[in-house]
């Protein structure tokens, strides 16, 4: 009975262990998860003015680059390629923004130009002999006459005024004739058109010391032309700057 409880529980045994067995035989591993593909890289951009800052209508060059990206622009400008130039005259001051889009996202740069407006030119003031003449004028005088005329008084005035606005102007008068008579009635003639002119302006304030007086006559004629037109510009006192 004993041998036979062996012979069985022997039996049992041996069975368990081929199914033990079979049971490992056919277990098999998991396999692993493959790794997810690595994201796109991000765009990159930089973008440059040289010069940054300039005068309205001067121009300046852009630069940029960028890499990763399949779109780009600039505002103000449009579509560009991935790297490039541009020369650019903003006529007032400007950023240019750069947007550069790919897979991988969005990257974007900015370049400010600042523009000013150039310097007024400073204009040089004005000379006293500049100004003496554009403000001081010649008197005329009637046929074999030295009185000033009565419409000549304002032009009198008038370089009275700027002489007196201007007192280390100094001046010459010389008195002129037309052609007829002899040089010599005509050089006393002038001598007293520029003595009258004188003497009218000394009146009005203006310092005797600063005219001098001197008659050329007919020798130094304004206009050639022998007709009363011609001689009316002949017959004057000539201010003239300096002594």
């Amino acid at each position: 009975m004993t041998a036979r409880i062996a012979r069985i529980l022997g039996a049992f045994s041996l069975a368990f262990l081929l199914l033990t067995l079979g049971a490992c035989a056919k277990k098999t591993v998991a396999a692993s998860p493959a790794p997810p593909p690595p994201a796109p890289p991000a765009p990159t951009a930089t973008i440059s003015a040289s010069p940054a800052e300039l005068q309205t209508g001067q121009s300046t060059t852009l630069t940029w680059r960028t890499e990763n990206a399949n779109e780009i622009t600039i505002d103000g400008i449009g579509t560009v390629p991935a790297t490039g130039t541009r020369m650019i005259s903003p006529s007032q001051s400007t950023t240019y923004r750069l947007m550069a889009k790919g897979p991988g996202g969005t990257g974007e740069a900015s370049a400010r130009v600042t523009v000013t407006a150039p310097p007024v030119a400073m204009k040089p003031s004005p000379t006293d002999e500049e100004l003496f003449a554009q403000n001081v004028k010649d008197l005329y005088f009637d046929y074999d006459q030295y009185s000033v005329k009565a419409d000549e008084d304002s032009v009198l005035q008038s370089d009275a005024a700027f002489l007196t606005a201007h007192p280390a102007v100094k001046i010459t008068i010389s008195g002129h004739c037309d052609e007829r008579g002899s040089e010599e009635y005509n050089l006393g003639l002038g001598s007293n058109r520029a003595d009258t002119v004188r003497d009218k302006l000394v009146a009005m304030g203006v310092s005797a010391d600063r005219i001098k007086t001197i008659s050329y006559g007919k020798e130094k004629p304004f206009c050639t032309d022998a007709n009363e037109q011609c001689f009316q510009q002949n017959r004057r006192a000539h201010l003239q700057f300096g002594q």
